[in-house]
């Protein structure tokens, strides 16, 4: 299994997602301003694992600091939490995990400073083996969606690079090839980050699963060709109404399975599940930096001059979702309803 990030003694192990797929090399973050910076510089990417990076570099954090008491040590892993906060703003896994830290600190406040580092290091490692269980469930509910042979559309990175291992989508996708199932993978490239052409061909490649790599644009081509059975993608927040933020370009090949009646399907945890998130008008949108456009490789390929937007994700509708996959099982529309029955709780949605 691919080891996207793991701890160590050292640190967090990562590997180094923006050298792929040319070279497979390995970066140990030994302090928590490092793997804040490797979030921030998508060296880990994929709000799964986003959400357990955070908890690990809190995690690391905590386990540096030279606090005598607890006192001096929320202090300390308040701001460790804040500056974690400001890494990605899409990706509700994120502030899901850092929720999870801060609620597990407070639990344990009353113990010695030893403990409360040891547990919160313990936290975020059963965060990781739990995260690989639930991408493990969601493969098998998800299997049963896929066509049993055919061509089967993916876009951007869900797989084990963008969790602590497996994959949402691409877990769905390598639990039906397990289950005898013949599947064709399409992978878009996913411009302008290329998540789709560099790491899940390079997935799957690794995996033996049969993979053609297109432009962005050759998607409903492909589709109309007949060549597309199934569509399945990550998210990196779904609202309570099941409206998805998904990489950028998600939007367009949702509305494009829709005008040629090819079921699109959602995988993710039920931590990308926001029921705090009425709908998807509230999900912010992350901004990157305009020379993720503008080069290719290092290459200028935009006059200077030239406006550029660069944002990283689309908010799909609920309308073209014809089912969200989870661990906990397969929600389909009215979503405020199966999301939230599935969730197990019962949230009053402001709007």
């Amino acid at each position: 299994m691919i080891q996207t990030l793991e701890w160590t003694e050292q640190g967090v192990r990562f590997i180094d997602q923006t050298k792929l797929p040319t070279e497979e090399t390995y970066l140990t973050c030994r302090t928590h301003e490092q793997v804040a910076d490797a979030i921030r510089t998508m060296v880990v990417r994929g709000a799964p694992a986003i959400g357990v990076a955070a908890a690990m570099g809190i995690a690391l954090g905590v386990k540096s600091s030279k606090a005598e008491n607890v006192g001096d040590l929320k202090r300390e892993f308040n701001a460790i939490c804040d500056n974690m906060g400001t890494t990605r703003p899409t990706a509700v896994n994120l502030f899901w995990a850092i929720a999870r830290m801060k609620e597990k600190f407070e639990r344990l406040r009353v113990r010695p400073v030893a403990q409360v580092k040891q547990a919160l290091i313990e936290e975020a490692k059963r965060m990781h083996a739990e995260d690989i269980a639930a991408n493990q469930a969601m493969g098998r509910h998800g299997a049963t969606l896929m066509p049993n042979e055919g061509g089967v559309l993916t876009h951007c990175n869900a797989g084990a690079l963008a969790t602590a291992g497996y994959g949402t989508a691409l877990g769905v996708i390598r639990a039906a090839v397990e289950a005898g199932k013949k599947i064709h993978v399409y992978a878009d490239e996913t411009r302008p980050f290329l998540q789709g052409s560099r790491l899940t061909a390079w997935e799957l490649m690794k995996d033996g699963i049969p993979t053609t790599v297109i432009s962005d644009n050759m998607a409903g081509a492909m589709m109309r060709q007949g060549k597309i059975g199934a569509i399945v993608v990550g998210a990196d927040r779904i609202a309570a109404n099941g409206d998805v933020a998904n990489k950028i370009g998600t939007y367009m090949v949702a509305v494009l399975a829709k005008e040629n009646g090819i079921p699109f399907y959602v995988a993710a945890p039920i931590s990308t599940v926001d029921m705090a998130c009425p709908d998807g008008t509230r999900i912010p949108i992350e901004q990157r930096n305009s020379r993720e456009v503008s080069h290719i490789a290092g290459k200028q390929m935009v006059p200077d001059g030239v406006a550029i937007e660069n944002p990283a994700f689309d908010v799909t509708p609920a309308k073209y979702v014809a089912a969200i996959i989870t661990e906990r099982g397969i929600a389909r529309a009215p979503y405020d309803e199966s999301l939230r029955k599935l969730a197990g709780i019962d949230v009053k949605v402001e709007v």
